[in-house]
C-alpha cells in the first residue's frame, strides 16, 4: 500500500436540526424518496448512538476531521456512504481517534443494516505537541502519525467491505502498511523500533480489548463493533509474520500482561 497526499478539512458533526428538517420537508412522490428519508433518519440515529458511547469514554470534540471532497468521488475507498470522517476523543493524556461513517447505513439502500457494522479506533498518548491541538481544536491532528495510519487502515478495511466476519472467523487480525518512507508523518514521527527492514509498519486489528465496551447493540439497524487498531513494533511484526494466528493471539496476551493493552505506546519495548 503506497502513501499519497489527500486534502483534509475541518467539518462539524451533522446537525440534528438540519437533518430532521430535511426529513420533514422532503417530497416523497415515490418509494425512492421514502427510502432516502428512512436512510437519513437511520444515519442520524446512528450518529447519536456513537456520540453517546464516545461521551462515556472521554471528552468528545465537537468537530470531526473530514475530507473537503469525499474520496469516494475521486477514486478513493468506498465507505457505505459518502460521509468519511474521524472523531476525536480526549482521555487524560491520550487521544483516541475513531472512524465515523463505516457504520453509516448504505446510501440509497434499505435492509442492509448499519453499513460495515464496525468502526475503527486508535488510542495513543504519543502524538507530537504540535499535532495534538488544544481542547476544542482538532485540525492539528491531521499532521500526526496516528491519524495518517488510521486513515490508511480505514481505506484498506473499506476496500475489503469491512472485517467483522474475518475477526469472528480468525480472531485478531494483523495488517501491514508498506512504504513508510513515502508517508507524510508516519516516517517522521515513528522511530526505527516500529519500522521493519522492508519499510513497513504493522498493526493488530481487534485486540487487545480496551477498557470500555466495543459492541453497540442499540444501533438503529444492526449491532456495530468498535475495533481497536494497535501499532506493533518491527520485532513483533516479524513474530506475527512467522507465526500467523498463534503468534497474533500470543502477542495480544503479552501486550495485556505487560499492561500495554490496546494503547499504541511509542516508548515501550517489544514484548517478544
Amino acid at each position: 500500500m503506497s502513501f499519497f497526499r489527500k486534502l483534509f478539512g475541518l467539518t462539524s458533526k451533522p446537525s440534528a436540526e438540519v437533518e430532521s428538517s430535511a426529513v420533514q420537508t422532503a417530497e416523497m412522490p415515490d418509494g425512492t424518496r421514502a427510502a432516502e428519508a428512512a436512510n437519513l433518519v437511520a444515519r442520524e440515529a446512528s450518529a447519536e448512538c456513537l456520540d453517546r458511547h464516545w461521551q462515556r469514554v472521554g471528552a468528545v470534540e465537537q468537530d470531526v476531521l473530514g475530507y473537503l471532497i469525499s474520496p469516494s468521488f475521486t477514486g478513493g475507498p468506498q465507505w457505505p456512504s459518502t460521509r468519511q470522517a474521524y472523531r476525536v476523543v480526549r482521555r487524560g493524556d491520550s487521544i483516541l481517534l475513531a472512524t465515523e461513517g463505516l457504520s453509516d447505513p448504505f446510501d440509497d439502500v434499505e435492509g442492509m443494516g448499519n453499513g460495515f457494522e464496525m468502526e475503527l479506533f486508535l488510542e495513543t498518548a504519543d502524538i507530537p505537541e504540535q499535532a495534538r491541538g488544544k481542547s476544542g481544536e482538532v485540525d492539528p491532528l491531521k499532521y500526526s502519525w496516528s491519524f495518517e495510519l488510521l486513515q490508511h487502515v480505514a481505506g484498506t478495511v473499506a476496500d475489503a467491505g469491512g472485517i467483522v466476519g474475518q475477526i469472528e472467523q480468525h480472531g485478531v487480525l494483523s495488517l501491514e502498511l508498506p512504504g513508510v518512507s513515502q508517508s507524510h508523518h508516519i516516517g517522521e514521527q515513528l522511530t526505527a523500533h516500529f519500522v521493519s527492514a522492508d519499510d513497513t509498519v504493522g498493526v493488530l486489528l481487534g485486540g487487545p480489548a480496551p477498557d470500555f465496551p466495543t459492541r453497540l447493540d442499540d444501533m438503529p439497524l444492526s449491532p456495530v463493533s468498535l475495533i481497536p487498531v494497535v501499532l506493533i513494533t518491527a520485532s513483533e511484526l516479524d513474530y506475527v509474520r512467522a507465526g500467523g494466528r498463534a503468534a497474533r493471539e500470543d502477542l495480544v496476551q503479552r501486550l495485556q500482561a505487560a499492561g500495554i493493552g490496546h494503547r499504541s505506546d511509542l516508548q515501550r519495548a517489544s514484548v517478544v
